[in-house]
């Protein structure tokens, strides 16, 4: 199979991509959030000149030329537009199998258990908990991840105690029938981290998240290895060299790659398998309601070594307005803490025409 044309429809949030084959069938997929305008800037000017009108057949391959002639850039960028690209055309294998990506993985439709994950800061514990205990009651979660720390914050809290009250304060009103999850996002010295790390020991949690700063692998292996907590991580990274060493030194317990991050479905299911050889799960990072969700659920129904939970944002529009309004359908409907993966061929979602109508349009190709 061939591509004809690759198209993106972009803001500054959020990037969809339309691949279009030599027969006229389609497939739909997205790059990563956050900057996406320049993101499906990338995907045309390196990525559609390696891949337009060349075999899509092992798209492993594809995805290693367009690494290798594009050698210079190796960072984060190329990754997130590279995504865009296999995530569309897994999407067209599904469709044109009429079978959903979970089953062309090895997998199946079917249920996940989801983690209520919160992404604020700026909110005291006891807030936190009032509205982690409303979703317990009204959609079932019965697990939850808050927020550690300042955000990269050198060892400092968001506010003085806040770490010190949140802790305690989640187990004593979510109760004992509950996982707790929490995230640092590379807050902490080692010191500092298995200060904390112990404290949720204390406290029954079971996911200490990204305690130091990511790219210090060595750091984190220092937490990890003093503490029996699970220590988790990996979303930022995008190197599969990293990725290697990173499981091969122990570094975490849990891998967490985000599959717009990492280059698409093709490059994490690499890190999949490293982490299967090395008997590491892996609960994978996706934080929002755009496509990513959607790509980590089929994933998570076809992987071996599939962690506990599947992230799922738990935030409204004062935090994301960009997220609503993407799908003619939404696909994340929680129900007794569980989401499901429709048996739908591709990724079984509709963008929204009237958001397409007011993204900005790219064509590489005989659109």
């Amino acid at each position: 199979m061939r591509l004809r044309s690759i198209e993106t429809f972009s803001t500054r949030d959020v990037g969809f991509v339309r691949v279009t084959a030599e027969d006229g069938s389609q497939g739909w997929g997205q790059v990563s959030t956050y900057n996406s305008d320049i993101t499906a800037q990338v995907l045309h000017r390196q990525v559609a000149p390696w891949t337009l009108m060349q075999d899509t057949t092992d798209l492993d391959d594809l995805l290693d030329r367009v690494t290798e002639r594009e050698h210079k850039f190796p960072g984060s960028y190329l990754r997130r537009a590279m995504a865009g690209l296999d995530t569309a055309i897994w999407d067209l294998r599904g469709k044109l199998a009429g079978k959903p990506v979970a089953e062309l993985l090895g997998g199946s439709a079917g249920t996940l258990r989801a983690y209520a994950s919160s992404m604020k800061r700026d909110i005291t514990p006891k807030d936190e908990a009032a509205r982690l205990k409303r979703l317990r009651d009204e959609q079932g979660f019965d697990a939850f991840k808050v927020r550690a720390g300042a955000e990269v914050g050198r060892d400092r809290d968001e506010w003085p105690g806040r770490t010190e009250e949140i802790i305690p304060t989640m187990r004593r009103e979510l109760g004992d029938d509950v996982d707790l999850l929490i995230d640092a996002n590379s807050c902490y010295s080692p010191r500092r981290a298995i200060e904390v790390g112990r404290m949720l020991q204390d406290h029954g949690f079971r996911h200490f998240e990204e305690p130091c700063p990511y790219w210090e692998l060595e750091q984190t292996k220092e937490v990890a290895d003093a503490l029996e907590i699970d220590v988790t991580g990996g979303e930022q990274d995008c190197d599969l060299t990293i990725w290697r060493r990173m499981i091969d030194m122990r570094a975490v317990d849990i891998v967490q790659p985000d599959i717009l991050y990492l280059g698409g479905i093709c490059r994490t299911l690499r890190v999949v398998e490293m982490a299967r050889a090395a008997g590491l799960p892996v609960t994978p990072h996706c934080a929002n309601w755009s496509m990513v969700t959607l790509f980590t659920m089929h994933l998570l129904r076809a992987i071996p070594n599939a962690g506990d939970y599947l992230e799922f944002s738990i935030e409204g529009p004062d935090y994301y307005p960009w997220q609503y309004g993407l799908f003619v359908d939404s696909p994340y409907r929680i129900e007794g803490g569980r989401v499901r993966v429709a048996d739908a061929p591709g990724w079984g979602v509709e963008i929204s025409p009237e958001w397409l109508a007011k993204s900005r349009y790219e064509a590489s190709g005989a659109v």
